[in-house]
C-alpha cells in the first residue's frame, strides 16, 4: 500500500483545524500509512495545541503558505503521495484511499479533487454553485501529487502568492498527466449540504458516501462564516502575484488565456460540456454568481491599472 502524507498549512485557525484532522485520522485508509503533517505560522491561538491532539509532527515555518507546504512536503513528508488542505477542509471519508487507487491505476501524477463550499445562506450557496463549475478545468488546482513529482517540479513557486497553485498545475502538466477524482450530482449534494445538523455536522461530511447514499468521495470547504467585505479583500491581495505569473507563463500561453480572459472566465467554463443546463435551471444563484465574478473582476482590473506603468 502506498504511503501519503497530508500537509495542512495554519495561522490561527482553532476554530477549524480539529474538524480537519478529525477527518483525515477518520479515512477509511490504513493508519500505519497515513501521515498528518501541520505547518504552522506563529499561530497565537490554541492552534498548534490543538494539531498535537492528531499528530506530533508540528512545526513553524513562514512567511506564506506556499513556503509552509514546501517544508511539510518536500522537507517534512515521508509518503509516496503528498496532499497539501486548508484548515477550513474537511474530507469524506472514503477520499485517500479512492486517491491512492486511481493514481495506482491510471498513472496520474497528481488529481484535481471535487470541492464543495459549505454553508446555507445566500452567498455561501452562490460560491458552492460556482466552485461546481470548476472541477477538472484549468481553474482548478490539483491537491494530492506523486511526491516524486512534486519534488520534480520544485514545489510551490514561493515568489507567487495566489496563483501559485495554478502555476502547480501547469508544471506538473509538463511532466505528466493530472486526473479528476469524481463527478457528482450538484442539485443532490447542494441539498445535502445545505440541511446540515448543526450537532453531529462532522459526522454527516466525514460519512457523507454512507449518510447521503450518493458514494462519491468530496472535499468540504468551510465557508458558513462568508463576509463580502473579507472575500473581496482576501482575492485582490491573491491578484498581487498576477502579473508576475502571467509573465512567468506569456499571455499567449492557453492555459493562461482562459485564467484570465473575460470569455472563459465569464462564459466559457459555465457552458462548456452541457454546464450551461445548470445556469439555466439554477437563475437566483446564477445572478448570485456573476454579481461575485463582477466584483472579483473589477478589483482585478483595478489593481491591474494601478500596477501599470506611467507614460
Amino acid at each position: 500500500m502506498a504511503r501519503v502524507s497530508v500537509v495542512v498549512t495554519t495561522k490561527n485557525e482553532a476554530a477549524n483545524i480539529g474538524h480537519c484532522l478529525a477527518s483525515v485520522a477518520a479515512q477509511d485508509f490504513p493508519s500505519q500509512d497515513l501521515e498528518i503533517i501541520v505547518v504552522d505560522n506563529g499561530s497565537d491561538d490554541d492552534t498548534k495545541a490543538i494539531a498535537r491532539q492528531y499528530t506530533d509532527l508540528v512545526f513553524d515555518k513562514g512567511p506564506e503558505r506556499s513556503v509552509q507546504r514546501n517544508y511539510g512536503m518536500l522537507d517534512v513528508a515521508t509518503g509516496d503521495y503528498v496532499m497539501f488542505l486548508d484548515a477550513d477542509m474537511i474530507l469524506s471519508r472514503t477520499v485517500i484511499r479512492r486517491c491512492v487507487e486511481l493514481l495506482d491505476a491510471a498513472g496520474h501524477v497528481a488529481l484535481h479533487i471535487p470541492e464543495i463550499v459549505l454553508g446555507a445562506d445566500y452567498f455561501p450557496s452562490v460560491r458552492r454553485f460556482e466552485r461546481s463549475f470548476y472541477d477538472g478545468t484549468v481553474i482548478d488546482g490539483v491537491r494530492i501529487i506523486a511526491k516524486d513529482a512534486f519534488a520534480a517540479v520544485g514545489g510551490f513557486d514561493a515568489s507567487l502568492t495566489g496563483p501559485e497553485d495554478w502555476d502547480l498545475d501547469k508544471k506538473l502538466k509538463g511532466i505528466g498527466t493530472i486526473g479528476l477524482l469524481s463527478r457528482y450530482d450538484f442539485d443532490a449534494v447542494d441539498a445535502y449540504v445545505s440541511n446540515l445538523p448543526r450537532d453531529g455536522f462532522l459526522d454527516a461530511l466525514t460519512g457523507f458516501e454512507d449518510r447521503s447514499g450518493l458514494d462519491v468521495p468530496l472535499l468540504f470547504h468551510n465557508e458558513a462564516a462568508f463576509h463580502l467585505g473579507r472575500y473581496l479583500k482576501k482575492k485582490t491581495y491573491y491578484t498581487g502575484s498576477a502579473e508576475a505569473y502571467i509573465a512567468k507563463w506569456t499571455r499567449e500561453d492557453p492555459d493562461i488565456a482562459r485564467q484570465y480572459g473575460a470569455v472563459y472566465r465569464f462564459f466559457g467554463v459555465f457552458i462548456e460540456q452541457g454546464r450551461y443546463r445548470r445556469l439555466i435551471t439554477h437563475p437566483g444563484k446564477a445572478f448570485g454568481m456573476y454579481f461575485l465574478r463582477f466584483l472579483v473582476g473589477a478589483l482585478f482590473l483595478a489593481r491591474r491599472t494601478r500596477q501599470a506603468p506611467s507614460a
